[in-house]
């Protein structure tokens, strides 16, 4: 599992790809995302399965916010990303919810101007 981050170049949007590797997959027919981004809809947002057998999708997400979620797998088997940037109790059961925290990353200070 992992996630993978890029920002606008305006900074005000974080493009998340989720991806469920086939390992963590478990020959599962189908992976949905359900999270804080689509009101834990178990439905809303599918991951799509490549020919490799890895699942992803793709969300564009507000930067500088924290968001919780997790996968279903098949319908029945709730599961974290084991990459996710943090972990937190789940409100609604005692288990961790995962959480994307879409902070911008610090930006290096420019290299001083020869003289």
């Amino acid at each position: 599992m992992a996630l993978k981050k890029s920002f606008s170049k305006d900074k005000t949007k974080c493009t998340v790809t989720f991806v469920v590797s086939p390992d963590a997959a478990q020959d599962a027919k189908t992976i949905n995302i359900a999270g804080d981004f689509n009101s834990w809809s178990s439905t809303d947002t599918p991951m799509k399965k490549s020919a490799k057998g890895d699942f992803s999708a793709k969300l564009e997400l507000d930067v500088n916010k924290e968001y919780q979620f997790r996968y279903l797998i098949d319908g029945h088997k709730w599961e974290n990303d084991w990459q996710a940037d943090k972990y937190i109790p789940a409100p609604y059961s005692n288990a961790d919810n995962s959480v994307v925290v879409t902070t911008l990353p610090e930006e290096k200070p420019e290299r001083a101007a020869k003289k």
